[in-house]
């Protein structure tokens, strides 16, 4: 990727030898976008990226993973500003350029120390690591059981003829993932030229479908971050009406993606579920219903079982507070019809839904027949795994 450089180490906040400690490097001053968490209780980096974003320009981000730095207090707020300020120091960039990341255990205070003896092992690390991409990728993972990267390049016409432009777009997250911005960190990176205000609003959409329609668990983090910078290094320029909409639509696709690969990580998921409700009076009613769906418990514990209980998906919609006529419902599992016009087709089409079950990914649609609204979402399963993750996590 043009104009950036990557690294992951292992500093010693994680136990096993395990990468924690990961940058992001731009040679020079990339235009920079930001979503973040929604949850009022937020950890020290969210504070200090929502002051830094204001600018619209990142040249680094650090990443630990293994500490959240979160209910720290002041004093998490200020090493969150002290490890900004080691990065700009080592690195001879404004400290108001450089983006900080936490992820892990909630209310340990940061150990410093581990900052101090690994800042400068990154930067050895990035001098002489051409392809640290992966390294860094690592070094931000949690309860995450694999990376999560996604590469795409589109192209846009101008008199001088086609200019190509690179994506790259990195995450972690596994478990507290609902939509509320989601639960992750997530970067993407282009070599695309374009200005701040615009890239904003590009990532603000794509963040709306993506990472605002997945859960796992249905819990919001504290430091949910979405960062996207662009270097301009390429010679795409994106400035008028068709060159946004192919920047948008690569940009959608990349976190689509991402969002889809953390659902699939999600924490002892075995299935990934996307939800599609269609035929609502309202977009807020489609939004409703399958937001009330993929988040029941009741659901996906069915859906682990391999049991087609089409009574609690339908239930979840009726007290999502959307309008919902029982009588007018339709219900398929992929292309099998499970319940139309609210009467239930049998056990020869239970048993039918219950063979698409199986599989690793299913489909789910809800027909209101009430409207031309539709609105979906993915989710995952629920198993005796993610009961285990959890009470383990800090053991």
């Amino acid at each position: 990727m043009k104009g950036f450089k990557f690294a992951g180490i292992h500093a010693g906040i994680k136990m096993k030898g395990l990468k924690d400690l990961g940058l992001i490097l731009c040679e020079k001053p990339a235009t920079a976008a930001a979503m973040f968490t929604r949850n009022l209780v937020v950890a020290a980096p969210v504070i200090l990226g929502r002051e830094t974003i204001k600018k619209g320009k990142c040249q680094a981000v650090l990443v630990n993973s293994g500490n959240a730095n979160c209910f720290t207090g002041n004093q998490g707020l200020l090493d969150a500003r002290a490890t900004a300020s080691m990065i700009a120091r080592i690195f001879d960039i404004p400290q108001e350029l450089v983006m900080v990341s936490s992820t892990g255990v909630i209310g340990a205070p940061l150990p410093m120390e581990r900052f101090k003896t690994g800042i400068p092992l990154l930067k050895e690390e990035i001098s002489t690591n051409t392809n640290g991409l992966e390294d860094f990728t690592q070094a931000i993972l949690t309860t995450d059981t694999c990376q999560k990267i996604v590469r795409l390049k589109g192209c846009i016409d101008t008199p001088q003829g086609s200019k190509q432009f690179s994506l790259i777009g990195i995450a972690k997250g596994s478990g507290m993932i609902r939509p509320d911005m989601a639960t992750m960190l997530a970067y993407v990176l282009t070599d695309a030229n374009i200005d701040a205000g615009d890239l904003h609003q590009a990532l603000a959409a794509a963040n709306e479908k993506s990472f605002n329609r997945i859960t796992v668990d249905g819990d919001t983090s504290t430091n949910d971050t979405l960062l996207c910078l662009a270097s301009g290094a390429s010679e795409a320029c994106v400035r008028d009406k068709a060159s946004l909409k192919v920047f948008q639509d690569l940009l959608e696709t990349v976190c689509f993606r991402l969002g889809k690969m953390i659902v699939k990580d999600g924490e002892g998921a075995t299935k990934v579920i996307q939800i599609t409700v269609r035929g609502a009076s309202t977009q807020e009613d489609a939004f409703k219903a399958s937001e009330a769906i993929a988040h029941s418990n009741l659901v996906k514990t069915a859906i682990y079982g391999e049991d087609p209980n089409w009574g609690r998906i339908t239930a979840a919609a009726g007290r999502s507070g959307a309008v919902v006529d029982p009588d007018k419902v339709d219900l398929y599992f992929g292309s099998i019809p499970l319940v139309l016009s609210g009467c239930w087709l049998g056990l020869d089409a239970e048993k039918k839904a219950a063979r698409i079950m199986k599989d690793s990914e299913i489909n789910i649609i809800l027909d209101l027949n009430l409207g031309d609204k539709t609105d979906s979402f993915l989710f995952c399963d629920l198993s005796e795994n993610y009961v285990k993750i959890n009470a383990d996590y800090r053991s």
